[in-house]
């Protein structure tokens, strides 16, 4: 599941709990106007936070990709070597089975 799935599902959940709670027989119920406040206070962090990790995820994904190219650049027959030498054992073990 990627963080868009878990982000829409949170919200799709909070929405069912926000329609629940929108309920007009239930405004006369103070703790219901409490609890209305604290969901949009969490919801308004827990975006806040898939958000950034969203964010962080991507440019830690970014990094990886520039320091694979720089070292792939800066050692070109290393990378051909090793890709080599995993392509024949793959190649081994395919054939024997």
């Amino acid at each position: 599941m990627t963080a868009s799935d878990t982000t829409s599902e949170l919200e799709k959940l909070v929405s069912d709990l926000r329609g629940l709670l929108a309920n007009k027989d239930l405004d006369a119920v103070p703790e219901i106007k409490l609890l209305r406040q604290r969901l949009d206070d969490g919801m308004h962090h827990v975006r806040e936070s898939a958000v950034r990790a969203a964010q962080d995820a991507a440019r830690q994904a970014k990094d990886a990709a520039l320091a694979a190219d720089r070292y792939a650049h800066d050692e070109p027959w290393r990378v051909a070597g090793a890709a080599l030498a995993l392509g024949a054992v793959v190649g081994f073990l395919l054939a024997r089975r």
